[in-house]
């Protein structure tokens, strides 16, 4: 049953990307001093994202082009809600929405048309083909993670040490259960990344993985979960139970780049890099403009402001990263993701369908396997 909700699910994802790349082809060539000139001319526009930097961006949105634009902070839940309310309504508020849950925002307002994905074809060239349609905005990284006041380096090469005694209830990370960018994270892995995961298997143990799970990815997500890692219910706790200055036992654990920046006030996060076969994995804010924005021209040119650096910047201090690929992350971000990225396991938004549907298989292989 599920593989038929699955299709269903694709061929609506698959019919709306065709619908925007088409769409997106047959604009005009982009002129970005008419773009704001049109903007002026409209009414103000609010802009939704789940960080609190939204707020700042909006103002120095607002400053630079003299278009007025409101930035609230809101979980993806939320303003899901909110744009699928407004659209049935027909009184549309949320003119521009930057969504870190790709998949419900995929399968809920973009597939019913609630809202849409615009490229800004002038920066096309340097936004790879895989980020363009839905445009992703942002990408969010969650790294392996260890403590550097109790190590010189990271004490665990191979994810599948994870799985080992030595680590049996020292990984710290938030709950799955209770975290769908995590399960998102796991159908990626066995969608696009399966077998690097076999393959550090048997580098790990010299031996090929024999398993009768459905793929090596649920084979080591089985086994993690049953080594009793400490679940948390956010980011922060787990990286206070990993990098606490004063905590004597090791933890190795996934924490969120954001976090990084408590190092300076005493913190002791260090980013696992040379993690086989993934140091961590990127998780992507899409930037949609409700169909019904009466403020096209503002909402596009938002938009376009949050692919520049100046735009990105409040984002880019901790460690997010634009898909962008002339916009690099400060010299002084604390985590030095920007240095492996090539490590990360990238998002690709065109399996979103999939990891949306899989969410409830990947929490039960999760629940029943994992032990206190």
């Amino acid at each position: 049953m599920r593989l038929s909700r699955t299709l269903i699910s694709s061929l609506m994802l698959s019919a709306a990307v065709v619908l925007g790349a088409t769409s997106a082809g047959a604009e005009e060539a982009f002129d970005l001093n008419a773009m704001i000139e049109a903007a002026k001319k409209e009414a103000p526009i609010t802009v939704y994202d789940s960080t609190g930097k939204i707020v700042e961006q909006a103002k120095a949105f607002s400053e630079k082009y003299g278009v007025k634009a409101t930035g609230v902070k809101s979980g993806a839940p939320e303003t899901l809600e909110i744009v699928i309310r407004e659209a049935q309504a027909n009184n549309v508020k949320a003119d521009v929405v930057i969504l870190a849950d790709a998949p419900a925002a995929l399968s809920q307002i973009v597939a019913k048309g609630y809202a849409k994905s615009w490229l800004p074809t002038d920066l096309a060239k340097d936004i790879p083909a895989l980020y363009q349609d839905p445009l992703t905005v942002v990408l969010a990284p969650n790294v392996w993670t260890y403590n550097t006041a109790l190590h010189d380096k990271c004490p665990v090469s191979n994810i599948w040490q994870l799985t080992e005694a030595e680590w049996k209830g020292k990984i710290a990370m938030q709950d799955p259960v209770g975290k769908p960018s995590y399960t998102d994270w796991f159908n990626q892995l066995a969608t696009h990344a399966d077998k690097a995961v076999a393959d550090a298997y048997q580098a790990q143990y010299g031996k090929p993985l024999k398993t009768d799970e459905a793929s090596a990815t649920a084979a080591w997500v089985k086994a993690l979960a049953a080594n009793s890692p400490l679940l948390t219910d956010s980011d922060g706790a787990a990286a206070e139970s990993i990098g606490a200055p004063d905590t004597k036992e090791s933890f190795v654990g996934l924490v969120s780049t954001a976090k990084y920046r408590d190092n300076k006030d005493g913190m002791k996060l260090g980013l696992c890099a040379g993690l086989s076969p993934f140091s961590g994995w990127t998780y992507p804010s899409l930037g949609l403009i409700a169909s019904g924005t009466k403020s096209p021209n503002a909402a596009k040119l938002f938009i376009r402001y949050m692919m520049t650096a100046e735009g990105i910047a409040p984002q880019a201090k901790d460690g997010k990263m634009s898909t962008n690929t002339t916009i690099g992350l400060p010299d002084n971000e604390p985590s030095g993701v920007g240095k492996v990225r090539d490590q990360l396991l990238s998002y690709d938004a065109s399996t979103g369908g999939d990891d949306w549907e899989a969410r409830q298989d990947w929490q039960d292989l999760w629940s029943l396997n994992y032990k206190k």
